[in-house]
């Protein structure tokens, strides 16, 4: 029985995660976020009763022997995991101990501006971090922080995080029904996504009972939304089965992933058995290439495929 790790669980995006719960005992985060599948909590800047790093990572060393076969190791927690007093000595150990496993953050970002932060999460194979909206109101409604935490350093973090930073970093956005599903929200983050260039962008919506009452959009509507984020590699939560999928002609396939390169979710949702044929035909050809971005395979033109190697 273990008291900080779960899992392994399967993840769509990441393969076979173990996780780490960095607070066990109750829910520590500076968000009091709408969608939030935790129920609601006083906002705070630090996790109640953290545990010892060298307790985590004996749990740890013993899970992978366990289960040898894990794809990542998921550092999280009841809330925001940077709130851990000692990330960094749990980082370091966590690098020692595996392997040839990825170690995976998922943060809501509130603290990328820090200096200290940025340094401790340098040293993590992936990051991936929340940012739901790019302008101040939208940020408050949704997120609901700490009145220390503004959207705005958030994003200047995110920048300079970026700069330094090698490794896989994911943004995540997750849009609620009738606060950032709107076309300007979407355009205020794309002008950020511009300056991040994240390496991937997790696009989703509620799909587990929210804390408020909130509703999620259509997977329509997520598409519909995406247009507005520009030629990123955009990864979309599909949550229905397509209407009709669609017989794209190697042209049609040419001029989508141009606007944006199409993940294999993409392909699976909407593209016809012909247009699949067509689009191999181009990946034979050499006018589209496959990239794995953290996981996650997207199609893209060979002139936009990612400079970072991972």
């Amino acid at each position: 029985m273990y008291k900080y790790i779960f899992g392994p669980v399967s993840s769509r995006r990441f393969g076979l995660s173990l996780g780490i719960d960095l607070s066990p005992e109750q829910k520590s985060c500076n968000f009091d976020c709408l969608y939030c599948e935790l129920k609601p909590a006083k906002v705070t800047d630090s996790i109640a009763n953290p545990p010892k790093a060298e307790d985590v990572l004996e749990e740890v060393e013993k899970a992978l022997k366990e289960y040898p076969d894990v794809d990542v190791i998921t550092i999280t927690a009841n809330g925001e995991p940077t709130l851990y007093p000692f990330l960094d000595t749990l980082t370091e150990g966590l690098n020692r101990l595996k392997g040839d496993k990825k170690l995976l953050i998922l943060s809501n970002a509130s603290t990328i501006v820090d200096p200290r932060i940025q340094e401790i999460l340098r040293k993590i194979d992936i990051v991936k971090l929340s940012l739901d909206c790019a302008t101040p109101a939208c940020f408050k409604k949704i997120d609901r922080p700490l009145k220390s935490v503004h959207i705005e350093d958030v994003i200047q973090g995110l920048i300079a995080f970026r700069q330094k930073f090698t490794h896989a970093l994911i943004l995540e956005i997750l849009v609620v029904q009738g606060i950032n599903d709107k076309k300007e929200e979407m355009e205020a983050l794309k002008n950020v996504l511009d300056q991040v260039k994240p390496d991937r962008v997790d696009l989703g919506t509620i799909d587990r009972p929210p804390a408020y009452d909130v509703k999620g959009v259509s997977t329509e509507k997520l598409k519909a939304l995406s247009h507005y984020l520009g030629n990123h590699n955009i990864s979309i939560m599909h949550k229905e089965k397509p209407q009709k999928r669609v017989d794209f002609s190697k042209e049609e396939i040419l001029a989508t992933i141009l606007r944006r390169p199409q993940s294999a979710s993409d392909v699976a949702y909407l593209f016809s058995d012909k247009a699949r044929e067509n689009l191999e035909a181009l990946l034979h050809e050499g006018k589209v290439v496959e990239e794995n971005i953290a996981g996650v395979l997207f199609y893209t033109l060979p002139e936009n495929q990612h400079k970072r190697k991972k």
